[in-house]
């Protein structure tokens, strides 16, 4: 009998597993590292233990000081969520020696199939399909480049012990392999303390399957049906449903059946998930998660389970209770992982503060680990939420996830809210005509494609709310003066209009639209001119951070944030960030590039590739960040020579600091 959980986990995944430990009056624990002192895992779930300093490494990845933290609190057994540990057989083994449970398989289990290459060998002895390829991992990058060069292109390189993408590469062409493998190896290596790769025949244009199962570790195992996971981006999910479209009766049949084959081969204990690519009717075993994964919400959406319960009552009883008649598959589900990334930017994460979360309008099922005021740091994922949907079919469900996105407010950080609700509407999500390659082929193109400009409302929101912060700036100034310095107007007997000069430049990247500002008329409205449109609009504060527009015969609630010099908002028409610039006669020409290379977000300095003096050419990598289960390449602007070098190997720099200089020839 279970009486005390320690959550060996952080955010989103910890509050969850909590939620149903004390619903069934099970006592909790967690842990955090020193960066998470504050965090909202820590703050929900009440008591805690602090492993370490900031990197996983030093924290959620100690085994010693997690087995101590469970020691402490007086816990009887160890649920690891999903990442850090979770796959982690040694841990396991750890934990059986020291007299606690392990919410999950056995160590036996993982190490059979938690590693790619290990699985792989599995599936095939078991008669489960599986891709062409290398039939175990290789450490020597001389032997990956020369079975890569032997292959027909494009082929995968994969990490053995690796997960949500890292450490993972297409390579389509031979040039720059070297330094590819390198990098897909080194990743590797600091992610999971593994730099092992396995190479496989890449299967362009394929759809990623996965089927949760549940097993006894006595050679009984059930299946949870299907989920579809083929909307990726770098290899990592981005939208997830339940049960996935457009499966032939035949084809969902074979995967379902294969997938309870492998865990029952096994012997597999506890959650897991089985995971394959589609390709018309043909199937291939990819690799097994031996865990609770991050979509299973869909899964629980459309079955009615809740799953952390059911990996307790196994970890707890040794036996599966449910039968697979008992599962039923009801309706549809979407889940949508909403993130602290840029999707213009090619997904490149952010970090800072989150000054505004609200899902209170959203509607639809929220699973998230912070709140507004928390920070999002470099040192894990950029996940903010996840936001999931159930309908009585697809399209009900799809339509439902639109609306809790349009109901959403994130301010502080750019997220990929609104390209999640553009995804939802692309055609092939609509009619499940889409492939893993999909979002990363149409970003390739959204450089030559004309981004569309913000609703005239945002525009107008964000004047108004710089005026109003210039004026609480400098109050001697007030909108009734003579001549108001901030708007470029004089009082008249004459008809409002406004100002000639421009006061104001909201600039969005490389857009930007010259304000002109009128006096306010009798009903304190102001008319803009916004580039060559002219609106009336007033700006009224409401309670909890919102205000409500009014602007050209429409009223628009926003949450609004920032002040004199950005400017955050949200509306049920999207998000947008303007940059508020004063007007100063024109705006200048831009300034010739400067040679300086530039953090371009928060992270760790992992390799320097050229030293001082040295001749680098345009494009070429100079210095590699580490981020968010990402690497970042700062590389030369132009061609020229590095004339300083401002970082090392090990350092932690902050967005936007000069890390190096090119001086050109």
């Amino acid at each position: 009998m279970l009486k005390k959980i320690l959550i060996a986990n952080r955010g989103e995944i910890a509050c969850r597993i909590a939620r149903t430990c004390r619903k069934l009056g099970l006592e909790v624990a967690t842990v955090h590292s020193s960066a998470d002192r504050f965090a909202r895992h820590v703050r929900e779930i009440g008591e805690s233990v602090e492993l370490g300093g900031a990197a996983p490494s030093e924290s959620y990845l100690n085994i010693d000081a997690i087995i101590a933290a469970a020691k402490r609190v007086g816990a009887d057994a160890v649920h690891p969520g999903y990442g850090f540990v979770s796959e982690n057989a040694a841990f396991v083994r750890a934990l059986d020696a020291a007299g606690l449970t392990f919410i999950g398989p056995t160590a036996d289990t993982i190490e059979r199939i938690g590693g790619k290459a290990s699985a792989k060998r599995e599936a095939a002895r078991l008669g489960v399909p599986v891709i062409p390829g290398s039939e175990g991992g290789m450490t020597d990058p001389t032997e990956v480049l020369n079975l890569v060069r032997g292959m027909t292109l494009p082929v995968l390189l994969k990490a053995v012990a690796g997960g949500g993408g890292r450490g993972m590469a297409v390579v389509e062409t031979l040039e720059g392999l070297e330094g590819r493998i390198e990098s897909a190896m080194r990743e590797a290596e600091k992610a999971f303390g593994n730099g092992e790769l396995i190479v496989e025949r890449y299967l362009p244009q394929v759809r990623h399957l996965e089927v949760q199962v549940a097993g006894d570790g006595q050679g009984h195992a059930i299946h949870l049906f299907e989920r579809e996971c083929t909307l990726q981006r770098r290899h990592q999910k981005v939208i997830e449903e339940a049960p996935s479209a457009g499966l032939s009766p035949r084809l969902r049949e074979a995967i379902l059946a294969d997938a309870v084959k492998l865990a029952a081969g096994v012997n597999y204990r506890g959650l897991g998930t089985v995971e394959f690519v589609v390709t018309g009717e043909e199937h291939y075993f990819l690799e097994v998660n031996p865990r609770l994964q991050v979509e299973h919400p869909v899964t629980e959406e459309v079955t009615g389970l809740d799953l952390v319960e059911l990996q307790l009552q196994i970890a707890a009883t040794g036996n599966l209770p449910l039968a697979q008649a008992d599962v039923h598959c009801t309706g549809h589900a979407f889940e949508a992982r909403l993130c602290a990334e840029d999707a213009d930017a090619g997904f490149l994460p952010a970090t800072g503060r989150l000054q505004v979360v609200d899902f209170s309008r959203a509607g639809v099922r929220i699973e998230s680990g912070v709140d507004s005021g928390d920070e999002i740091s470099p040192y894990y994922d950029s996940m903010i939420a996840k936001l999931i949907s159930h309908g009585k079919d697809r399209d009900a469900a799809r339509r439902a996830l639109v609306a809790g996105l349009r109901e959403s407010t994130v301010i502080g950080l750019v997220t990929n809210l609104e390209f999640l609700h553009e995804l939802l509407e692309w055609p092939e999500t609509r009619d499940a005509s889409f492939h893993t390659r999909l979002i990363d082929e149409r970003h390739a193109q959204r450089g030559v494609v004309a981004t569309a400009a913000p609703p005239i409302e945002h525009l107008a929101a964000a004047a108004l709310h710089w005026l109003a912060q210039r004026r609480a700036e400098s109050p001697a100034l007030g909108c009734w003066t003579l001549w108001d310095g901030f708007t470029g107007w004089r009082l008249t007997s004459g008809p409002i209009q406004a100002a000639p000069q421009p006061a104001l430049v909201l600039k969005d990247g490389e857009a930007e639209w010259p304000v002109r500002f009128s006096t306010r008329d009798a009903n304190a409205a102001c008319t803009l001119v916004i580039g060559e449109q002219e609106v009336s609009a007033t700006l009224q504060p409401l309670a909890a951070g919102r205000s409500l527009l009014q602007c050209g015969g429409r009223a628009l609630e926003l949450t609004i944030r920032g002040d004199a010099r950005q400017v955050e908002l949200s509306s049920a028409l999207g998000s947008s960030v303007f940059t508020a610039q004063p007007y100063l006669g024109g705006a200048a020409g831009d300034a010739a590039a400067s040679g300086q290379l530039g953090a371009p977000m928060m992270g760790k300095v992992v390799a320097v590739k050229a030293a001082v003096g040295e001749m680098v050419a345009i494009g070429q990598t100079v210095i590699v960040l580490e981020s968010m289960k990402m690497e970042l390449h700062v590389t030369a602007p132009f061609e020229g020579s590095l004339s300083s070098l401002r970082c090392r190997v090990g350092d932690m720099v902050e967005r936007h600091q000069v890390l190096a200089e090119v001086s050109p020839v």
